[in-house]
């Protein structure tokens, strides 16, 4: 892609048609200052080299704002991290909320994504965070992403008790198996969601597992009633381990 004076800003990479083959006038183009860091890596190094923090990170909605006590949506939620990376080495934990990376805030879990790719392995960071409704800063030095990165059962007991449309089963080692979870791993196996239910509503789906009831472990069903009984008539807020990946979803009622 050029500019009227010849000059490139950068790499189309989709281009919407009519079907005929003709240009409709809206196309998709990586910017060309990406593209030269690329470049300039490709060149020196041979390869793509990448920051690594280690962590799963998701969009703040603004229910999930409220459930950890920000001011407004924004920023990156900690859903999960992985063993001895650095985020995990410097102190991160679940539940974190990534405000500001060297100063600058962080909009949604893709920004942080894209500005951690962009920092060179090695690198000192200073993350501002939110934790339990305080904030407070944390240096990480990254690591550089792997080559595998580059893309970051027991009979079923009925809901009564848990949240309203979902049914459990404990989580076996058979289960973690078939499920292929990490060793460890913690919760309850849903097993069915009533399609009608608010669980259906934001995602929660057969095969998930809720780690977590309002930011407590669950390890099993009585342990998972016990915490959504707790919760009364309020949100409850779960963390969910859906193929391996961790993430937290409110559920606004039950």
């Amino acid at each position: 892609m050029i500019d009227l004076h010849g000059d490139l800003i950068g790499i189309n990479t989709a281009i919407l048609s009519g079907g005929g083959g003709g240009n409709q006038g809206v196309g998709f183009a990586i910017p060309i200052n990406m593209a030269r860091s690329v470049m300039d890596q490709i060149v020196g190094h041979g390869k793509v080299v990448r920051g690594y923090l280690g962590l799963y990170p998701q969009d703040v909605t603004p229910a999930l704002a409220k459930e950890f006590g920000l001011s407004k949506p924004g920023g990156a939620l900690v859903s999960g991290l992985k063993p001895d990376a650095p985020a995990a080495r410097a102190g991160l934990k679940n539940g974190d909320v990534i405000l500001e990376l060297n100063g600058q805030a962080i909009e949604s879990a893709n920004d942080l994504r894209l500005r951690i790719s962009q920092t060179a392995p090695g690198s000192s960071v200073k993350l501002e965070i939110s934790r339990d409704g305080k904030t407070q800063n944390m240096d990480v030095t990254l690591a550089e992403l792997p080559p595998d990165k580059s893309a970051e059962q027991a009979p079923g007991e009925s809901g009564s008790g848990g949240l309203d449309g979902v049914n459990v089963q404990e989580l076996t080692p058979e289960a973690m198996q078939e499920l292929q979870l990490a060793p460890g791993t913690r919760g309850v196996v849903v097993e069915s969601v009533d399609p009608s239910s608010a669980a259906s509503a934001v995602g929660l789906q057969r095969g998930d597992v809720i780690q977590e009831v309002n930011h407590q472990p669950v390890r099993s069903i009585s342990e998972y009633k016990q915490a959504v009984a707790a919760a009364g008539k309020q949100p409850v807020l779960l963390l969910v381990n859906s193929g391996g990946v961790t993430h937290y979803e409110v559920v606004e009622s039950r």
